[in-house]
């Protein structure tokens, strides 16, 4: 799933490749970096893994690198492809399904706590992406 919290920190990486990860049983989550007001990540994703639906507190902004899969925002599912852009503000209902091997980069604001992941964690308990 995702990491823990991390001191705020500063990154550089020549490309998102050299923070990439993939598990083969779950996304993952690997933090750029993490300040007092926003955390960056690049997030990885076999075909079929998924991020449940659920409504945190926090703002998230998305840049698809690469793969495809579907975005569920509110109250559609849009197709996710390299290049797509979203922003969904704090409480909007958001969830991520790869259909092919997926890279994005995501912010979010402010830094998640470990209740942010409570409704991740019952979807992923639950197997269910919606």
């Amino acid at each position: 799933m995702t990491n823990p919290p991390s001191p705020p920190s500063s990154r550089f990486a020549a490309h998102y490749d050299d923070v990439a990860e993939f598990r083969a049983d779950a996304f993952t989550a690997t933090p750029v970096g993490r300040g007092e007001h926003l955390q960056a990540m690049v997030v990885c994703f076999e075909a079929g893994q998924f991020i449940p639906v659920h409504a945190p507190r926090l703002d998230l902004a998305l840049v698809v690198l690469e793969g495809e899969g579907e975005l569920a925002m509110d109250d559609r599912t849009v197709a996710l492809a390299p290049g797509a852009v979203a922003f969904i503000p704090g409480g909007g209902t958001r969830g991520i399904r790869a259909t092919t091997r997926l890279k994005a980069f995501q912010v979010v604001a402010p830094p998640p706590t470990p209740s942010d992941h409570d409704g991740v964690r019952a979807g992923l308990e639950k197997g269910s992406w919606r």
